[in-house]
């Protein structure tokens, strides 16, 4: 699954990617666990992520310790949005173990973010080492500032 692709923008509703980052963002509020209880939201968990500048290349980081990168990984650029979907599968004998506590999260992870301006999507490059998945993304240098240029005008 590790691949990087482009989405066409017809199967994208206008509203439901405002929505998603919306869910994203609320989600990783600290208040997603009110009162010390569990406030688990169905489907899919947020995956978190450091972010920051290096030189010219934006470096996302994100923690997917137990995933299998040609497997269970989909990246993919679209309309200015990158979006990391993972998914942490149950161990087949699971049930034979007896667990005393099971708090490992298993199922979709998904996280979208936003690229800088004129981002070449094909250019972005991502790799899997220890349980981290870093995204490195070039970030194009701004335009020069043109002069701006004097249009004459011409009489009768």
């Amino acid at each position: 699954m590790s691949t990087l692709s482009r989405r066409d923008r017809t199967d994208v509703a206008p509203l439901g990617r405002m929505d998603k980052l919306f869910d994203e963002w609320f989600r990783s509020l600290p208040m997603h666990r009110p009162f010390g209880m569990a406030w688990d939201w169905p489907g899919e968990d947020l995956i978190r992520v450091d972010e920051y500048r290096d030189g010219d290349t934006q470096v996302i980081k994100a923690e997917l310790p137990g995933i299998d990168p040609a497997k269970d990984v989909e990246i993919t650029a679209a309309d200015g949005m990158l979006r990391i979907k993972a998914e942490r599968r149950i161990e087949q004998d699971r049930e034979d173990k007896g667990y005393t506590r099971h708090e490992i999260r298993y199922g979709q992870m998904t996280r979208t973010l936003p690229l800088p301006e004129n981002v070449a999507e094909g250019d972005i490059a991502a790799s899997y080492r220890n349980g981290v998945l870093e995204i490195r993304v070039p970030i194009p240098a701004a335009p020069a500032a043109s002069e701006p240029t004097t249009i004459p005008v011409s009489t009768g």
